[in-house]
């Protein structure tokens, strides 16, 4: 339990006990729930969306669909502290500076965002809001409670199948500790609540394992592995390949 909780208050801004210390052994092995604390956001996730779209008309209040996308997005963000968006933007600014391996890594590692940075999240914000706006209703608390899940559990892939980059950092007590059966678990956990949701989400599962793969094979041939920052743009990434999925 504690070690999920580790997990859960670091992923998201959702705060059930006092952590005063956070050692790098509970970090790695929180790994195995990260699905877990997906599927939680997700869960929140749905339950905005239906108060917005259900009970809110009841109340005499309409959503335009426009922002209610902006809206779903905004609490994604919060729920998250923006943790993975800041991680998605430090990746951007890293791997497309044009620099050499250890100068990538130390723009990933600063604190401000530059120009690529900045460019890819406002093109990820607005990808996102065009997904969601022509979702069909009916698919959308789906596709929202399988986003964030299916984004954590590629996260899951990235820190248990490939290298650490840098020789300490945050990440590096999650690829360090997090065991041997962690992706059994978490594949397991993710199956479960996964299969019976039917076949788009089935494909998305599919789906985003394929553009972490990709993803991570890329990102491990320029700096020589992953990194913290990277986890968190795998976990945006994934969430635009379930949004795009569940599309069609």
């Amino acid at each position: 339990m504690k070690n999920f909780l580790t997990g859960l208050q670091f992923l998201t801004r959702i705060y059930i006990i006092k952590q005063t210390e956070w050692s790098s052994e509970s970090f790695g092995r929180s790994v195995k729930y990260f699905p877990l604390v997906g599927a939680i956001l997700g869960i929140l996730l749905v339950l905005i969306n239906h108060f917005l779209t259900e009970l809110l008309p009841h109340m005499g209040m309409y959503m335009p669909p426009h922002v209610l996308a902006i809206i779903l997005i905004i609490a994604n963000i919060i729920l998250t502290g923006g943790l993975h968006c800041d991680g998605f933007m430090d990746t951007m600014d890293g791997i497309f500076s044009g620099r050499s391996k250890d100068r990538m890594l130390e723009i990933m590692k600063d604190s401000r965002v530059g120009a690529n940075g900045v460019v890819a999240f406002v093109l990820l914000v607005i990808l996102k809001w065009s997904l969601l706006m022509d979702i069909s209703p009916l698919a959308i608390p789906t596709a929202l409670f399988i986003m964030p899940l299916l984004g954590r559990f590629a996260m899951v892939i990235g820190i248990t199948m490939f290298s650490y980059a840098r020789l300490d950092g945050i990440g590096k007590a999650f690829a360090l500790y997090a065991g041997k059966n962690t992706l059994y678990i978490a594949s397991l956990l993710t199956l479960l609540l996964v299969v019976p949701l039917g076949k788009q989400a089935i494909v998305s599962l599919a789906s985003i394992i394929m553009i972490t793969m990709i993803f991570s094979n890329y990102v491990k041939n320029i700096i020589g592995g992953l990194t913290g920052d990277v986890y968190g743009a795998i976990s945006e990434l994934s969430e635009i390949m379930v949004l795009i999925i569940f599309l069609y």
